[in-house]
């Protein structure tokens, strides 16, 4: 925020020009109230000042958000991994459970009591396919929740950062009118802060405002 605090800085030293007992306003030139270098430099101070602030809280909350998505990705990885061992032992019991199945029709000759250890045998290994089945399902469930709260997590940062753009920009436009005198730079400087700001309560508010195009342009 060091560029920040210079622009608040130099707005605020150009705000007190052509005041009583100012070096600027030693010469005697007489500023009209209201509409003088004076009063754009003040308007153009606060308006940093506001901006700046509002932008520093977008910054914090976008590096939480990033934080937490990277929690969340993390999560869907484990989910998905474990998910895909799941399968590998299912892969396996179903295998087990077709080759027992082929060996007892293959040996007719099996006594009564090896054919029921081996029926005992296949399902076992069937309530462990139907289990493994089960569990990847959950699994499955699971991964896709974390996919979805990653998702949502990168709308919302995409919000900050589009919020923090914009609000540089005005800030830029903003030390731009106070060297320029020019009010149509206050103006459009007020736009792109007030951009940030609509963009930035959405993502604090957790609301689906996202300006796709601008949005993959800032990344």
């Amino acid at each position: 925020m060091g560029e920040l605090d210079e622009t608040i800085n130099e707005a605020v030293e150009r705000s007190h020009e052509g005041e009583p007992g100012h070096p600027a306003g030693a010469h005697g030139h007489r500023h009209r109230p209201g509409v003088g270098k004076y009063a754009l430099n003040a308007v153009v101070a606060i308006s940093v000042a506001i901006t700046a602030t509002f932008s520093a809280l977008c910054h914090v909350k976008g590096e939480n958000v990033s934080a937490k998505m990277q929690h969340a990705q993390a999560q869907s990885v484990d989910a998905w991994a474990y998910y895909q061992a799941k399968g590998t032992k299912a892969n396996i019991a179903e295998a087990a459970l077709d080759n027992m199945r082929l060996q007892r029709d293959l040996t007719p000759g099996l006594t009564a009591d090896a054919r029921a250890t081996l029926d005992r045998k296949l399902d076992d290994y069937a309530q462990k396919v139907r289990r493994y089945d089960a569990d990847r399902e959950e699994i499955k469930r699971k991964a896709e929740g974390f996919e979805a709260d990653y998702d949502r997590l990168e709308s919302r940062d995409d919000q900050f950062d589009l919020a923090e753009a914009a609000g540089s920009v005005g800030i830029a436009l903003l030390g731009i009118t106070a060297l320029t005198q020019r009010r149509r730079l206050l103006y459009l400087g007020w736009a792109f802060a007030a951009i940030g700001v609509v963009v930035g309560i959405a993502g604090f508010a957790g609301l689906g405002l996202r300006g796709e195009l601008v949005a993959r342009a800032v990344r």
